[in-house]
């Protein structure tokens, strides 16, 4: 007699790291859009403030998640790679290097606004009302330098995403579907 196959848990760490991925692609893009909104209406609305606040709530939320995303991360590598090597092509070097280089950018995009909002003055960040301890001392000398950053690197990782999106274009038509069906599904339902 064989045993019957083991079912794959629901709870995967793969599955987290997804949920994760997917958590963090809308705070992002909350991010980013938000970030144009508050250039192109500063000093133009009344809730300008506001939406700085959510954008630096948000970015604060964004730094939590990635800590708690590359922790996942490690996990899903410890367990793919300890049962086997990668096969090391082309392929795969690219898409190494373009996660890390994403990476590394989900954590220069909100450190470089954390720089420039403890450039202006102490205690500028907080997360809905919370407030965030200073990383950065305040050195107004420095703002010029850290909203270049800011703006750099936010106009970078927007161009990194577009890339990983356009390289994972077979995994997007699959979501596409599924959403689509998904929402089929609950039309009917209605």
């Amino acid at each position: 007699m064989s045993s019957p196959a083991t079912k794959p848990r629901l709870n995967s760490v793969f599955k987290q790291l997804m949920s994760m991925h997917w958590w963090m692609a809308i705070c992002y893009l909350i991010l980013l859009a938000s970030g144009k909104m508050m250039a192109e209406l500063q000093g133009k609305v009344s809730y300008h403030e506001l939406l700085v606040a959510a954008h630096k709530s948000v970015g604060v939320i964004v730094l939590l998640l990635l800590g708690w995303r590359i922790w996942l991360l490690l996990r899903v590598w410890g367990k793919k790679y300890s049962k086997h090597l990668p096969k090391l092509t082309g392929n795969w070097y690219f898409k190494t290097a373009l996660h890390t280089v994403l990476y590394l950018m989900m954590l220069a995009v909100p450190l470089s606004g954390y720089w420039l909002s403890n450039a202006y003055h102490a205690n500028n960040v907080s997360l809905f009302g919370i407030p965030m301890p200073d990383i950065f001392p305040v050195n107004s000398e420095a703002a010029a330098q850290a909203a270049a950053a800011h703006s750099r690197t936010s106009k970078t990782f927007a161009i990194l995403v577009f890339i990983h999106f356009i390289c994972q274009h077979k995994v997007v038509r699959a979501n596409g579907r599924r959403f689509y069906a998904w929402g089929l599904k609950l039309g009917q339902k209605v």
